[in-house]
């Protein structure tokens, strides 16, 4: 295979909604640039980016994957991104290793919601976007308004930056290929062929619409500079080679945002999307210096307190150029049965080459790098070299992992992944058997490489594995997972919420503990005052015993009692928060006193001062953002209000309707579920914890009735 440049490179992050057909898009590029020899489907597993067996089985993308199409002496690499709400931290990580954006837009539906987030990310993260209109072959294209009304909800949403490059050829057999709004040429495809297009006349139903639509995107470009204006304004218009270098930099810049037309389904007008990349998307050279922080700034910023101008000299950064020292950046794990552990890097500057051993800046260990490859999907195809810019992968690597950075020694730097959210549930997992138990943390932990948003541990108070993900889909892929590729067998329990307890009032309470059994006895006796604490305000302790009622050695036994006791619960076992303890009296005996007997004096006190407390419930509160088409906004709401959620506001996107909400973490368990039947599919959210709040009292008594008291063995 032919080593490229960087600025031969094109790297693409193909995102959008759930269904508007980016794997398909993918696969049509690949099989009309030649790299398959038929097109690959999604439906069969044959389409080279959905290759997970999971995926395939489920129809949708689950977590990126990486392809490449040669095309007329350039290279582009395809992310292919999860378009699911609930994968979103998988689509915004794609963003990293590339330098533009095909925004894939389903073109019955226009703008979803999904759609309008990966939009967000990309413009936080300043890159360039390129609209693809998929799907033209659908007869409900462009919805009730057509084209027209199209256009129109990408302006209100978008700007009108956001503008056509080309027109779509729609007559009665459907969608038969493009106008080039710059060459101003028409493009015919046969649908279901190899993508490669002929040259035409535009037709003459269009001519008048494409002759205003070149002039409205000669007008916009020239808008961004002083030269073309005036070339403009002297001659009316902007030669074609002109036209095309200023188009360039418009989108390299983010001035303007193209909107083209394709079906991946049917294979039209791929070819012209792959001339496209090749000539308007940025290269990778043409990227800004990507920022980064080296060890040594650093270190000199600690040696400056740590303080904010510190910490700003601690950043840096490293040109895309071959004359760097060489670095990379692992921006992705993937577990294979047969190859191990595959990592997949971006080359952030240098020359990585076949069999160079490299430093891991991360972790302080040195890698080699054999069998250097370029990712077809789940296939490696190994090559010599690569460059500044450029996508790779390389197997069994000792300790990388997805995040560290590596190179050249000496020339350490570090980058960053962009953060993660936290998991929105958890599950508690058994395993089957005493085998698959023994399967369990291993196979967990390999797709933890894979998954960042993955958790696993051992819930202290249950002894429980608890496992967390970003919802119930994506914790039924992981234990699918499990079963197929390690052989490990779970049982999935229903997620238990996190209650706790905390009291409402002051109280106080004698706690007193004395045992006879022959010899030295057990004796201890305090007296405690027990207040509440504001939300957040955790546990406080303190003494205001004087004269010696108490020695001082035993207080701290007093407090542990106190803390043992809270940790056990009093109404149903969970945790008794935000509340302080004051010890002010007691007595001890000289000879039977010691720190357990206090211990249990301070258990029985707290236990004794919850009963004249007031205990009371506390649930975690989410906080919740949904979106969905405007239609919808009416029964989420109702929704909602059934799940004793507090609305906080709802604001409009275009025709997207965003709902913000305050709900408990009972009542959101199988939201998923719903608010996917309640919206057709099209609604999304997302919900991280926010704070715990008291339960309603007729709730609580139904938690109550179905859960264990704890009982207290000291008790007299």
């Amino acid at each position: 295979m032919k080593t490229y440049q960087g600025s031969e490179i094109r790297n693409v992050a193909v995102v959008g909604h759930a269904h508007s057909g980016k794997t398909t898009l993918i696969a049509a590029l690949l099989h009309a640039a030649k790299m398959t020899p038929a097109q690959g489907r999604v439906h069969d597993g044959s389409a080279v980016t959905a290759y997970d067996e999971e995926e395939v089985a489920r129809g949708t993308t689950m977590q990126n994957a990486v392809a490449f199409a040669e095309w007329q002496g350039t290279k582009i690499n395809f992310v292919d991104t999860p378009g699911f709400h609930m994968f979103c931290h998988e689509a915004r990580a794609a963003l990293l290793p590339v330098e533009s954006v095909a925004v894939v837009v389903n073109a019955q539906n226009c703008v979803e919601p999904v759609t309008e987030r990966v939009w967000k990310y990309a413009e936080e993260a300043n890159v360039p976007r390129i609209v693809v209109i998929n799907q033209m072959d659908h007869p409900k294209a462009g919805g009730e308004g057509g084209l027209t009304a199209l256009i129109e909800d990408l302006h209100e949403r978008w700007g009108r930056t956001c503008t056509p490059v080309q027109l779509p050829i729609v007559d009665a057999k459907g969608f038969q290929g493009v106008v080039d709004l710059v060459t101003m040429e028409a493009f015919y495809y046969t649908p279901n062929g190899d993508g490669r297009g002929k040259i035409g006349e535009i037709p003459a139903t269009l001519a008048h619409a494409a002759k205003e639509a070149h002039e409205a995107l000669v007008e916009l470009v020239a808008e961004g500079k002083d030269e073309l204006m005036e070339e403009f304004f002297a001659e009316g218009t902007i030669p074609e080679q002109h036209l095309i270098t200023a188009l360039h930099e418009a989108i390299r810049e983010d001035r303007i945002f193209p909107v083209l037309f394709a079906s991946g389904e049917t294979n039209v007008a791929t070819d012209h999307l792959l001339d496209f990349f090749k000539v308007y998307a940025p290269a990778p050279i043409e990227r800004a210096p990507i920022a980064v922080r080296t060890p040594a700034l650093a270190a000199a910023a600690n040696g400056n307190g740590g303080s904010a101008d510190a910490a700003e000299a601690a950043t840096a950064t490293r040109a895309v150029s071959d004359s760097e020292p060489a670095a990379l950046l692992v921006f992705k794990t993937m577990s294979d049965p047969f190859a191990g552990r595959i990592s997949f890097f971006k080359v952030v500057s240098g020359c990585v080459k076949n069999d160079a051993t490299l430093e891991n800046y991360s972790r302080r260990g040195q890698e080699k790098f054999s069998h250097l490859s370029v990712m077809q999907g789940r296939k490696a195809v190994e090559i010599p070299e690569l460059h500044a810019g450029d996508i790779g992968a390389v197997a069994k690597l000792k300790d990388t992992l997805t995040g560290d950075t590596l190179g050249v020694k000496g020339s350490d730097i570090l980058v960053d992944l962009h953060p993660l959210p936290e998991p929105a549930m958890t599950y508690a997992i058994e395993p089957k058997s005493r085998a698959d138990e023994d399967k369990l943390a291993p196979a967990i932990h390999k797709l933890m490489e894979e998954d960042l948003l993955i958790r696993f541990y051992r819930d202290p108070q249950t002894n429980e594995f608890l496992i967390a993900g970003a919802g119930q889909p994506h914790i039924e892929a992981i234990v699918s997972r499990l079963k197929k590729r390690y052989h490990a067998e779970v049982t999935l329990k229903s997620p238990k919420v996190p209650y706790l307890e905390t009291i409402r009032a002051k109280g106080e309470a004698h706690g007193r503990h004395k045992k006879q059994s022959g010899g030295h006895g057990q004796f201890g006796d305090c007296k405690i005052r027990m207040e509440p604490q504001p939300r957040g305000g955790g546990f406080e302790f303190a003494s205001e015993v004087f004269g010696g009622a108490i020695p001082r050695q035993f207080i701290p036994a007093i407090e542990k009692g106190v803390i043992e006791a809270a940790a056990r619960g009093y109404l149903a076992g969970y945790p008794v928060v935000d509340f302080k303890v004051i010890v002010y009296d007691g007595s001890y005996h000289d000879v039977d006193s010691n720190e357990m007997s206090f211990k249990t004096a301070g258990r029985l006190a707290f236990k004794k001062a919850m009963e004249v407390c007031k205990p009371a419930l506390l649930e975690p509160i989410m906080k919740v953002e949904i979106e969905a088409p405007d239609e919808f906004a009416g029964a989420i709401m109702g929704d909602l209000s059934s799940r004793r959620g507090r609305p906080q506001g709802m604001n409009s996107k275009g025709k997207t309707t965003v709902v913000n909400a305050e709900v408990p973490m009972a009542e959101m368990l199988t939201y998923g579920t719903q608010l996917t039947s309640m919206t057709q599919g099209k609604g999304s959210y997302r919900m991280e914890m926010d704070h715990y709040d008291f339960v309603p009292q007729i709730v609580a008594d139904k938690i109550l009735s179905n859960a264990k008291r704890p009982v207290d063995e000291e008790e007299e």
